[in-house]
């Protein structure tokens, strides 16, 4: 953008594309455009690179868009003193280089014209048609968000949004940055540093996720060069000093040509040159520098089938590294990025990564959704549409891309986005766990049995009482590896809301949004009162309690509900104690706290004792009518099981705790203690006369050894 300078001389050149040289281009077009019956000179290396990779492409369009651009920026300057036009034309090319399609090609040309001259979106879209005009739209929309820190958080959710229904604009972006941090030099360094960290802490994270690695890789080190600029050159010193005739790499590189070659398999083997923050980073992580970490070697064939062939004689005519092993192919990263990832030992014991894809997977890992044409362009076979639709269904569009659409209409609240959205650009790394129906889930490194719960489930996850993992009971804060087979546990009180600790243990913006959401709709649940908190012990959903007096109905959606207990204040509002859940016949006494509400205990409860000693009177309470009759929603109950840990003991339990029609609202299972097992359980019953024989079918299942009420202790002082 006009943001930036041209700097021509710019150092960094790590690729051996084609650069334009700025200046020839300049005086190019300085002379305006041709004749109508030939390609302008300027954009004759923007045809050639967008043929290159469609040959049959119609340039026409290109060069009326072209004119339209040249026209328009005549007499514009960036700083560096070249025309403005050589921006769009550097943009451009960096995108044909990509494989971009025509359409693409044409909008980055006019990117800035709307936003920079007196061209208008009508002109756009009666000179070049509606995708055209949407496109130019989109990335001129994206040129008056201010990415820094005082960007204000609903602009950059637009910009997002826009880039979710069309990724094309978001490629025309960060070509258009690539360019600016390419020519960044006659800015003042605290601009530069200002740009770069924007570039590092939106846009690389960004392109990460577009799959754009080509672009990815080169504003890294951008970045780098201009935020570490010792590190950088430590680090390029090291690159120019491994240069040389001796490359460990070149060995490996032969012996791998001619072990595939005699095998009969079709390969291309390349030496693939780390960039420089690669470089960085291994040197970071290992320490000294072997000959080759400087590089891994690519292996290009033509079938998904060859991958797979090619790994197998790797790693039978060479020893290979297991923990290096990832198959990128049969579970794609989020990216759309496939490829097989090994290691193998060579002469010398001289260590290679070696990456392994199809020309296919390797065209997309380079240009990610750039190498996907217009996945907007109608099937000829398929019916044309009847009726403009405003949704732009996007099939290849990276799973992030898509989960972003989903949660960002959740999150209400646009600091909740911003927030969110931070967080997940920050992770860089993605893990995928499996269902159990088959499926697959991909989530963030760190992300926890609570994540795979809302990725599965939604919002039906707010009823999640605890999760297998592998085939094993686990909490929802365990956090999951890459491989693993969860299943969330879902309670049947579908009235059941999430626990505020599951904040500290989620890590997508789709569960951290959902359960904001749903405190943000119960505000009386989100923190218990002060003045209750009198006692600790087990809570739901396998975390903590905050209070003993919270009550029974907590969590539920349906808020407060009868309790069957009289006060003495007919118009107080009573509640149930959620430390020791009374149930008829148990009797009751009760204490007011904040509010004037009435939480009443067991007589026998801990909490009691404790509220008494600091000088809370009791408030007398009775079951009504004194019969002990209850509500028509049943009443809620804690027990605790002892037992002796065994396989199947949770299936027993909770079967045990279904055949007495009992519904578990939630439910802890500690860690076993010599061999010992204590589970705690939230019952819902639809009648306190049938405690006593859920207890005892509690206890006949094998390996329990004792069954009883919640007693938590209260806390001194």
């Amino acid at each position: 953008m006009s943001a930036e300078a041209a700097d021509p001389g710019a150092p960094l050149r790590r690729r051996s594309r084609p650069r334009i040289d700025l200046r020839r281009l300049g005086r190019v077009a300085l002379r305006g455009p041709v004749s109508r019956d030939r390609l302008p000179d300027a954009i004759s290396h923007v045809a050639e690179a967008h043929r290159a990779h469609h040959p049959d492409a119609d340039l026409t369009i290109l060069r009326r868009a072209y004119v339209l651009a040249e026209s328009s920026h005549r007499g514009q300057m960036r700083k560096s003193g070249e025309p403005y036009i050589t921006h769009p034309l550097a943009v451009t090319l960096i995108l044909a280089e990509l494989g971009a399609e025509t359409t693409t090609l044409t909008a980055s040309l006019l990117h800035d014209t709307v936003e920079d001259t007196e061209v208008t979106l009508d002109q756009v879209k009666e000179q070049f048609g509606d995708e055209v005009c949407y496109l130019v739209d989109g990335v001129t929309k994206l040129e008056k968000v201010d990415y820094g820190a005082a960007a204000e958080p609903e602009t950059f959710r637009k910009m997002l949004v826009a880039t979710g229904n069309d990724v094309r604009v978001m490629s025309i972006k960060l070509a258009d940055r690539l360019h600016n941090m390419r020519t960044l030099g006659v800015m003042r360094p605290e601009k530069q540093a200002r740009i770069a960290k924007v570039t590092r802490d939106v846009l690389i994270p960004l392109a990460e996720r577009l799959g754009v690695q080509a672009l990815k890789t080169e504003l890294e080190d951008l970045v780098f060069a201009i935020l570490h600029p010792e590190e950088y050159e430590e680090t390029r010193a090291l690159i120019a000093a491994a240069t040389g005739p001796d490359d460990p790499l070149e060995t490996i590189a032969d012996n791998v040509t001619h072990t595939l070659r005699d095998a009969g398999i079709s390969a291309e083997v390349l030496i693939r040159p780390r960039h420089f923050v690669s470089v960085h980073r291994v040197r970071r992580k290992r320490g000294e520098l072997r000959g080759t970490d400087f590089g891994r070697l690519l292996v290009l064939v033509g079938e998904d089938a060859d991958c797979y062939a090619v790994l197998g004689e790797l790693h039978t005519c060479f020893t290979p590294v297991i923990s290096e092993f990832k198959d990128f192919i049969a579970a794609p990263k989020f990216n759309l990025y496939q490829s097989l990832h090994t290691a193998v030992v060579g002469p010398e014991g001289a260590v290679a990564e070696v990456l392994i894809r199809t020309h296919r997977m390797h065209k997309v890992a380079e240009a990610g959704v750039v190498a996907l044409g217009n996945p907007y362009a109608q099937d000829p076979a398929a019916p044309p549409q009847t009726e403009p639709s405003d949704e732009r269904a996007d099939p290849t569009r990276p799973g992030w891309l898509s989960r972003l659409l989903d949660w960002q209409e959740s999150a209400t609240d646009p600091d909740t986005f911003w927030t969110t959205l931070r967080d997940d650009l920050a992770q860089d790394r993605e893990i995928t766990v499996f269902r159990t129906d088959g499926g697959t889930l991909g989530l963030p490194a760190g992300a926890s049995c609570v994540d795979a719960a809302y990725a599965q489930y939604g919002d039906l996850a707010h009823t999640a009482i605890g999760a297998r993992v592998n085939g094993r009971l686990a909490t929802l804060s365990t956090v999951l590896s890459d491989g693993d087979t969860v299943q969330p546990l879902l309670a049947q009180d579908t009235a059941s809301g999430p626990s505020p600790d599951w904040l500290d243990h989620a890590r997508t913006p789709a569960a951290r949004i959902a359960i904001t959401g749903w405190f943000s709709d119960h505000p009386d649940e989100v923190k218990p009162d002060p003045e209750t908190a009198d006692a600790t012990g087990p809570g739901t959903r396998g975390e903590p309690a905050a209070a003993t007096e919270r009550e029974a109905p907590a969590r539920s959606r349906s808020g407060p509900r009868p309790t069957g207990v009289v006060v003495d204040d007919p118009n107080a509002q009573v509640r149930l104690a959620g430390c020791c859940t009374p149930v008829p016949p148990d009797e009751l006494t009760g204490f007011v706290v904040r509010g004037g509400a009435v939480t009443v205990h067991r007589r026998e409860c801990p909490a009691v004792a404790a509220m008494q000693e600091i000088g809370r009177a009791p408030v007398v309470a009775r079951w009504e009518d004194g019969e002990g009759r209850e509500s028509d929603a049943g009443c809620r109950v804690t027990l605790v099981a002892e037992s002796f840990g065994r396989p199947r003991l949770l299936a027993d339990l909770t079967e045990a705790i279904a055949t007495a029609d009992a519904a578990i609202v939630s439910a802890t299972v500690e860690p076993p203690s010599e061999q010992r097992v204590r589970h705690t359980y939230t019952l819902r019953l639809p009648d306190a006369a049938g405690l006593p024989g859920l207890m005892r079918a509690m206890r006949d299942v094998a390996g329990v050894y004792d069954v009883s009420r919640a007693q938590h202790p209260a806390p001194t002082g």
